[in-house]
């Protein structure tokens, strides 16, 4: 099994920055894609960002210019920097890896969520 927990969720102002990071852990043998995702109240899940193994990355058109994902692939960490947060970046957000694990079994896995909440 692959777990994945994410840290770094809390309360800020507006204007203000977070760090969430995510740690994976478990039967892996290596992990191509992770990626943030969010989900806000009565809302559907939106992918925030995404990074490959290559470091290639992928944001959201509303987070573009605020937020910074990158990952340790020898520590399989991940993480996402987060400035100039407002109200509308509040959700619960969620880790998510894809890789193989040492079966050569293809995984997809989440973590259980970190809230952040960005008063006005």
């Amino acid at each position: 099994q692959v777990q994945l927990v994410e840290s770094g969720g809390g309360l800020v102002q507006a204007g203000g920055s977070l760090r969430l990071s995510c740690a994976a852990s478990g039967t892996i043998s290596s992990i191509n894609a992770m990626g943030w995702y969010r989900q806000a109240p009565g809302k559907q899940r939106e992918l925030v960002a995404a990074i490959t193994s290559g470091l290639r990355t992928n944001y959201a058109d509303s987070v573009k210019g605020r937020f910074t994902i990158s990952r340790d692939n020898a520590k399989n960490l991940m993480y996402l920097q987060m400035n100039s947060l407002k109200p509308e970046d509040t959700a619960v957000y969620y880790c998510n890896a894809e890789g193989r694990n040492l079966r050569d079994v293809v995984f997809r896995s989440w973590g259980q969520g970190t809230q952040v909440t960005v008063s006005s």
